[in-house]
């Protein structure tokens, strides 16, 4: 009997970037599932492997699946070269398939932390190898089994990335123009926004198109991961593509959240990004949601909205880190702040950010402020209310996601797999009841 069931619950770790879980956690909670855990860059579950393809079509922050296979002390390299010889790869990875190994290594007795990898990769290649008589090949590529070793201090945890490839390569960024935002970062904004669909988004400097784009696909119910025909789980031997392409088709019969959809109204003052915009939505299957406009940003049309109605107005200037000049753009962020009192009134106006210094040139008083990171850019979205009158903006927004104005370190991809202390899991069955 095999000891590994791709349909019975076991430890799962959703990663996301950092100041992003509360959005992911209520996405995890919306399609069902109850958090057993959470840190700052990540929840837990109890999930199937096929519980993980559902969670991966349809989660729009979440950057990686990790489905626990086993968990042991591990205070050496031959502690962790005996546990993971005992495993049954052989149930999981086919002899004539190709996996790599991913890692994240915190422990004294390692200088260089690539000799786990090779020490598990060994041990999985001769385990198989003694038990059908051939092997796998390895390397670096994700696009099939992926492997991910957790070492911190003496505990060790070895997952199947599910989806192998960041859950945030949506794959209709076929053509990225300057800087393009990330994905799930894209969706955890609106979301911070308090945007559902519900109401017109505008998105003047709209650049390659992601932050619309991703706002189409919350309006529209469409699953950000259905470009997606590929996940790691599928090269493993478990026979899930069949289960896979109907969780897809059914997917595709997904409707808009609200009957009558609200504009959404994307402008850039450059051509080329308008263009490839354009393009992006096409591939993303939202574009008819999408209304596209090459103008400068203080042009950009504002629908008139009614009594009681509101709506969003969106801006990601620059930061003059990576793109401009910081004293240029002083220019550039003050009539942000005319744009907004003379065109935006009855909106609620958000500009994201990495740089304080030129966020002060908007001259507006911010309602609220809540903490990202756009790359190692410590970035923060700051909202408006926009009035219709001279009323200032006192207002702070009662969400469990907002983020005090505070400085936190940046985690990247390996250290979301890292375990805090305070939500290790204890060593004994990877299975839950």
């Amino acid at each position: 009997m095999s000891q590994i069931d791709p349909f019975k619950k076991r430890l799962t770790r959703i990663t996301c970037a950092e100041h992003i879980t509360p959005f992911l956690k209520h996405e995890v909670e919306s399609l069902g599932f109850e958090i057993q855990e959470e840190d700052h860059v990540a929840v837990h579950i109890g999930a199937t492997l096929v519980d993980c393809l559902r969670l991966n079509l349809h989660l729009h922050t979440a950057q990686h699946t990790f489905w626990l296979l086993t968990r042991f002390r591990c205070p050496s390299l031959n502690a962790l070269a005996k546990e993971a010889s005992s495993f049954p790869w052989e149930e999981l990875i086919p002899n004539d398939s190709y996996f790599t190994i991913t890692s994240n290594i915190d422990h004294h007795s390692v200088d260089n932390t690539m000799y786990p990898n090779l020490v598990l990769k060994d041990m999985i290649v001769d385990r198989i190898n003694a038990k059908t008589g051939s092997r796998p090949d390895t390397g670096p590529d994700r696009s099939c089994v992926v492997i991910h070793l957790v070492w911190k201090n003496d505990r060790a945890w070895i997952y199947l990335n599910t989806n192998g490839v960041r859950i945030s390569d949506r794959g209709y960024r076929k053509l990225p123009h300057d800087a393009p935002m990330r994905e799930t970062l894209a969706a955890a904004v609106l979301m911070g926004m308090g945007y559902d669909g519900s109401t017109p988004l505008i998105n003047p400097m709209c650049g390659s198109g992601t932050l619309a784009i991703e706002a189409a696909l919350i309006a529209s119910g469409r699953a950000p991961g259905l470009l997606r025909s590929d996940a790691s789980c599928l090269h493993t031997m478990f026979e899930l593509d069949d289960v896979y392409l109907e969780m897809r088709r059914e997917a595709r019969k997904s409707k808009p959240v609200f009957k009558d959809p609200m504009p959404i109204i994307a402008t850039d003052n450059d051509p080329r990004a308008i263009h490839a915009a354009k393009k992006n939505a096409q591939t993303a299957g939202v574009d008819h949601l999408i209304d596209f406009e090459a103008c400068d940003f203080a042009d950009t049309e504002i629908p008139e909205l009614n009594e009681g109605e509101t709506g969003h107005v969106i801006l990601n200037p620059e930061y003059g880190l990576r793109l401009g000049e910081s004293e240029g753009l002083k220019e550039v962020y003050s009539d942000i702040g005319d744009f907004f009192k003379t065109r935006c009134k009855g909106y609620t106006g958000h500009v994201f950010t990495g740089s304080k210094v030129l966020s002060h040139e908007i001259g507006l008083k911010t309602a609220a402020r809540q903490v990202f990171f756009n790359a190692q850019i410590e970035c923060r979205l700051l909202s408006y209310e926009l009035y219709d009158g001279s009323r200032k903006a006192d207002k702070q927004i009662d969400d469990p996601a907002m983020i005090q104005d505070e400085h936190t370190d940046h985690a990247d991809d390996d250290a979301q797999t890292q375990i805090p202390q305070s939500v290790q899991p204890p060593v004994g069955d990877d299975e839950l009841s």
